[in-house]
């Protein structure tokens, strides 16, 4: 009998637990200032999402300071310091491999900010006056 590889559907159960004890670890590390840099210790950084490779070495971090401002220099700053930081990140979390760090710049806000600007466009607007098809 042969398998047929599964697949995959998006990031497993043990990927996304992983995910989110990297997150915090981060999060911790940032918020607590363990880092002697001065652009990350002039910026408050929210680390709302980490997502894992599958074999869990790869970590990507996607960041964004406080306000939006300063994105580039917070990152290239992030980067500088992502040997020390995966340091701090393994002492937290226990796996066999502290996994690499990659930085990216979140962009769900600005996802929900163009969500936002359709919704009330004209169009939109015009639509939902409308009275709805009823197709029978």
């Amino acid at each position: 009998m042969v398998r047929k590889p599964q697949e995959s559907t998006g990031p497993s159960q043990r990927q996304q637990r992983v995910a989110e004890l990297v997150r915090h670890a981060l999060a911790e590390v940032l918020s607590r200032g363990d880092i002697q840099d001065p652009v990350l210790s002039q910026h408050v950084i929210t680390v709302p999402e980490v997502r894992m490779s599958p074999d869990l070495k790869l970590a990507t971090a996607y960041v964004m300071p406080l306000g939006g401002q300063d994105e580039r220099p917070v990152i290239e700053a992030l980067e500088r310091n992502k040997k020390v930081l995966r340091q701090e990140v393994a002492r937290r979390v226990a796996l066999k491999f502290a996994p690499d760090l990659r930085f990216r710049r979140d962009e769900t806000f600005d996802e929900a900010a163009r969500i936002d600007r359709l919704l009330r466009s004209e169009k939109v607007q015009r639509d939902l006056g409308s009275e709805p098809d009823t197709e029978e």
